[in-house]
């Protein structure tokens, strides 16, 4: 029985998706619920399914096409078997394939995939390959990661499409892709041995120059930056394979001074360029590295918000000694009761903010062209900085959640940011924004607005300062805030009256429970 296989049905903020990656062909037999393609939006991949036990009998949306809400993918065949559907004969194979396939006579049947880019939202034009996680020879099982495409915005991670090994590398790390690109070919069902013989045959005539017998792309792009020769490498890798760290520790040898005995006339004469260029004329070190894609984005952004937002910030300053006063009480016995989650700062101050932005709506909503939309509910995004850049997971729905299922999120948001775990869903929407310089000493800042958001609240150090307080001066733990705010949208009489209500719930905490 044939049954369409749909798009799902996508949110209303979501007007339509992309045909991201098929794992099935015409003519391959499914499992019921076994992935068969993933459907990409603007802000999550979505996988479809199959329906039942059967054959893709055929695909109407190729990589890469556009698809609307429910639109129809492909044709399923309910109960067919991989037999009865049409299958690819040896004559329609390439002489390519047959090539590839020609090791296989050994074991098993083989097959060349192409291995691709995965199809970027609209918003990303296109990705850097970050790093290889195996290299050609090497086998792989299937959905095992092998390599990460870098965009703006998140690392992405392709994997393995079967059993089998990489054939050929086509995109060397450092190398741009677009949407849906090939990066490598895959031979599925190969094993690594059977692969890694022709790169050991390819050795011998490697020596006399032919460096694409024993190095991948990566490694070809990197002997040419150093000025490197394959014969000048010795090789790590399967089969004597140079590899890029076999290319930059030549590379560092290379570029070391040699020692004064064995250097003759000739050879100083020639390495003198090569240590000029590595230490610059007056023999100062440089070092040049091109700026990551999300550092690049951030900035883009950055500069974006400042020059299409009315922005302007305000400062005040909170007495953190009540909020730390109950932290030191509670913390021990908060952390055993709620399984290890440990009682921060930050918690508070969400809390904080979502009663103030539950009074002050304006702060809370978001500029939408010539339309302001107000949202009933607070998602509030909190800045983590990684490895790879400031990132602004955002914690949903905020104004249900208490103390430790703040302090919960949070934690885990820091601990995928380190791992590049985090995803796009984990970044997109928000509707208010908070970053804390003080953890990393700034004792005064002015936080740049994400846009469409048209506030964000800045934390900072906690200080002890002199205070006068009921005509004494006091010694009080103080932290300046500040809010940055979007004049078109928020008059500067609610973004004071929006902080100093932040101000005065840290201040005495029992109104966030009592939320007066």
């Amino acid at each position: 029985m044939s049954i369409e296989i749909k798009a799902p049905t996508f949110p209303e903020s979501v007007a339509d998706g992309t045909v991201a990656t098929w794992y099935k062909q015409p003519g391959e037999a499914c499992k019921r619920d076994e992935h068969i393609v993933d459907i990409e939006t603007d802000k999550v991949v979505l996988e479809v399914v199959a329906p039942a036990d059967g054959v893709l009998k055929e695909v109407l949306k190729a990589e890469g096409d556009i698809v609307l809400s429910a639109e129809v993918l492909a044709v399923f065949d309910s109960g067919a078997s991989a037999s009865a559907a049409p299958t690819e004969t040896k004559a329609e194979k390439t002489e390519a394939e047959e090539k590839t396939e020609a090791p296989a006579d050994a074991g098993a049947a083989t097959e060349t995939v192409d291995v691709k880019a995965p199809v970027f939202p609209e918003s990303v034009a296109d990705g850097t390959v970050a790093a290889w996680h195996k290299q050609p020879g090497e086998a792989c099982k299937r959905d095992e990661h092998i390599v990460d495409i870098e965009t703006d915005k998140v690392v992405l991670e392709v994997v393995a499409p079967a059993d089998g090994v990489i054939a050929d590398i086509l995109k060397a790390e450092g190398d741009t892709v677009l949407s849906s690109e090939v990066l490598a070919k895959f031979s599925v069902g190969a094993s690594g041995e059977a692969a890694a013989a022709p790169a050991e045959k390819a050795a011998a005539p490697a020596e006399e120059g032919d460096e694409d017998a024993v190095a991948g792309p990566a490694a070809r792009k990197a002997l040419a930056e150093a000025g490197l020769t394959a014969a000048q490498v010795k090789g790590s890798g399967k089969g004597g394979r140079i590899t890029k760290e076999d290319v930059d520790a030549a590379a560092q040898k290379k570029s070391a001074p040699a020692p004064a005995k064995a250097a003759a006339p000739e050879s100083k004469a020639a390495a003198a360029p090569a240590v000029t260029a590595a230490l610059g004329e007056e023999g100062r070190v440089e070092k040049r590295v091109p700026m990551t894609r999300l550092r690049a984005t951030i900035a883009k952004r950055l500069v974006e918000a400042q020059q299409s937002a009315a922005m302007l910030t305000t400062y005040n300053e909170v007495n953190m000694g009540p909020v730390m006063e109950l932290r030191s009480k509670y913390k021990d016995l908060f952390q055993k009761t709620h399984n290890g989650t440990k009682l921060g700062f930050m918690s508070f101050f969400v809390k904080a903010a979502t009663e103030a932005l539950k009074r002050f709506p304006a702060v809370n909503a978001s500029i939408d062209g010539n339309d302001m939309v107000y949202h009933g509910y607070q998602d509030i995004g909190v800045a983590v900085s990684t490895n790879r850049g400031l990132m602004v997971p955002v914690l949903r729905n905020t104004e249900a959640m208490g103390l430790a299922d703040i302090e919960s999120n949070i934690m885990d948001f820091a601990v995928r940011g380190r791992d590049g775990k985090l995803g796009m869903d984990d970044m997109q929407g928000g509707t208010f924004t908070i970053t804390n310089g003080g953890i990393f000493g700034s004792l005064m800042s002015t936080p740049i607005i994400n846009p469409p958001q048209t506030a964000i609240l800045g934390m900072h150090k906690i200080q002890e300062r002199p205070m006068a307080v009921n005509g004494q001066v006091v010694i009080q733990p103080m932290m300046y805030l500040a809010l940055s705010y979007d004049h078109r949208m928020i008059d500067g009489k609610e973004a004071v009256q929006f902080l100093v209500t932040i101000k005065d719930l840290l201040e005495d905490p029992a109104r966030l429970l009592l939320e007066i």
